[in-house]
C-alpha cells in the first residue's frame, strides 16, 4: 500500500468523504474566480501542513519536552518520550497511531489530498491544456476534480 494511502485506509470512511467533499467544494467555488484568487489558494495549499508534518512536530515537541523535564524536574517525565516515540514508529509502519483519528476529524489531510486540490485548481485556472474545459465553470471544475483524482 502506498504511504499516502495508509492514512486514508486507517481513517473512518465518513471522515475521508468529508475531507474530500470539502476540497471538491472549494474547487467548485474557485471555478470562475479570477486567476489571482486561484493562485493565492494554490500558495495556501503549498503551505498547508500535512498529517505527517503535524505528527512529526507534535511527537518531537512532546519527546523533547519530556526529556528536558526528565533531566531538570523529575525522572518520571522520561515516560513521555517512551510513550510518544512508539506512536510515531507505529504511524511510520502502519499509517495509524492514536492521534491520527483526532487530527483527521479536525480536517488534517495527507499530502496527496492537498495536492489533489492544488492540481484541480491549476486545471480550473487553465494550466493544463489537455484537460477539456467547457463554458460552464462548475462543469469545468468537476472535470478538473476528476482529472486530479486519476
Amino acid at each position: 500500500m502506498k504511504t499516502t494511502d495508509r492514512v486514508q485506509a486507517n481513517t473512518a470512511g465518513n471522515v475521508n468523504r468529508d475531507i474530500e467533499r470539502k476540497a471538491a467544494r472549494r474547487v467548485a467555488q474557485a471555478a470562475g474566480a479570477p486567476k489571482q484568487v486561484i493562485a493565492r489558494r494554490i500558495r495556501e495549499l503549498d503551505d498547508e501542513w500535512d498529517i505527517e508534518r503535524w505528527l512529526e512536530v507534535n511527537a518531537s515537541a512532546l519527546a523533547f519536552t519530556g526529556t528536558i523535564l526528565g533531566l531538570l524536574v523529575n525522572k518520571k517525565f522520561f515516560a513521555i518520550p517512551c510513550i510518544v516515540l512508539p506512536f510515531l514508529f507505529q504511524h511510520a509502519i502502519q499509517g495509524w497511531c492514536p492521534p491520527v483519528p483526532f487530527l483527521r476529524r479536525k480536517g488534517v489531510r495527507t499530502r496527496r489530498e492537498i495536492d489533489t486540490e492544488k492540481y484541480a485548481l491549476k486545471a480550473v485556472r487553465g494550466d493544463f491544456s489537455t484537460i477539456p474545459t467547457t463554458t460552464n465553470a462548475i462543469e469545468s471544475a468537476v472535470v478538473a476534480w476528476k482529472a486530479a483524482n486519476v
